[in-house]
């Protein structure tokens, strides 16, 4: 595991607030799907609404030296979480339609409905 990434799910942990829950979640030894869906909610809840994640972010926290084998099935959980409503994927900072047919490099922030910020509009 990458220790400043965990270092960071340990914060959000501690700090009790946004994330807390998906953090010890993502920490934990549950299954690693679970883990990794988990560790994109905690990382995006306790970054902010000014911040994003990269999805190398959470592939390094939960996979460690091993990271790159994980980069698939986190963009297909973070899209799955984005058409659930949890989290934006962001490209150039223009908002990605989670149904859409996309690639290239992401970010993964909080939803804006989950800020209560109008919803954002795909590009």
């Amino acid at each position: 595991m990458s220790q400043r990434l965990v270092s960071e799910l340990v914060r959000a942990l501690a700090a009790g607030g946004p994330g807390a829950e998906d953090a010890e979640i993502a920490l934990g030894d549950g299954p690693l799907r679970q883990r990794l869906k988990a560790s994109i909610r905690a990382l995006a809840e306790h970054r902010g609404p000014g911040s994003s994640t990269c999805p190398s972010d959470t592939a390094r926290a939960i996979g460690g030296e091993n990271w790159r084998d994980l980069m698939p099935d986190v963009r297909e959980l973070a899209r799955e979480l984005a058409k659930s409503g949890d989290v934006e994927i962001t490209q150039g900072g223009k908002v990605l339609d989670p149904a859409g047919s996309w690639n290239g490099p992401i970010r993964i922030r909080t939803a804006a409905e989950r800020l209560g910020r109008p919803a954002s509009v795909y590009r």
